[in-house]
């Protein structure tokens, strides 16, 4: 807490018109950034949850139309849930990196992170045109509505963190890895790791009991 320093000076002079304030001590928790990213991640889960409970309700909602056995192309995303993957170890090799103090090796594979990122980002975009021009839009069925939120969902936040990744090489080519740069890379691994986690669970959930007669 702050304490005011305000002495009686002799022959009763007036006090200094400003007071001097001390804060004792480091104001900002150590680890707070980290406790608040955490936070973020939960209500971040509760809304992957949601999706994830609407697409149970209404993903075998047809309406007629096709259902996933007859739309998903299991190998194209396996192909793309194998560079997600790939980008989380890649990632992981950069903060292995950075605890080296070695700024050219964590930008090189900050750098392959992204490339495998947006080889993820392509592959779904593709999907998404694919369905689209044969037909199965988003407003076709409730399934294929349920379906295009949930994915869809999981590659905005993959959009965002590909723009976090760019915004963190160029930080840490002006200031290098001081230790705001290490917080904020930390942050990062965790966001992408979280990403792979909720993909894992829309591959299995989605694409491979969506194939199921």
């Amino acid at each position: 807490m702050s304490d005011i320093l305000a002495p009686n000076l002799p022959g009763g002079a007036a006090p200094p018109a400003e007071p001097v304030f001390y804060v004792p001590g480091e104001h900002h928790p150590k680890n707070g950034t980290l406790l608040g990213f955490w936070v973020y991640l939960m209500s971040d889960c509760l809304i992957f949850a949601c999706l994830f409970a609407t697409y149970g309700v209404l993903g075998r909602n047809y309406a007629a139309g096709p259902s996933g056995a007859d739309l998903f192309d299991l190998p194209l995303v396996a192909v793309n849930t194998a560079l997600l993957l790939l980008s989380s170890i890649t990632y992981g090799f950069a903060m292995l990196e950075m605890r080296r103090n070695r700024v050219g090796a964590t930008q090189l594979w900050l750098a392959v992170t992204g490339i495998l990122g947006l080889g993820f980002l392509s592959l779904e975009l593709y999907e998404f045109a694919h369905l689209i021009h044969q037909g199965a839009g988003p407003q076709r069925s409730a399934f294929l509505s349920s379906f295009f939120t949930l994915v869809g969902t999981h590659g905005l936040h993959v959009t965002f963190g590909i723009v976090w990744l760019v915004t963190m090489m160029i930080q840490v080519q002006m200031h290098g890895l001081i230790p705001e740069n290490r917080r904020r890379l930390m942050c990062l691994s965790m966001f992408w790791h979280f990403l792979d986690l909720i993909w894992v669970g829309v591959f299995t959930f989605v694409y491979l009991m969506g194939v199921l007669p």
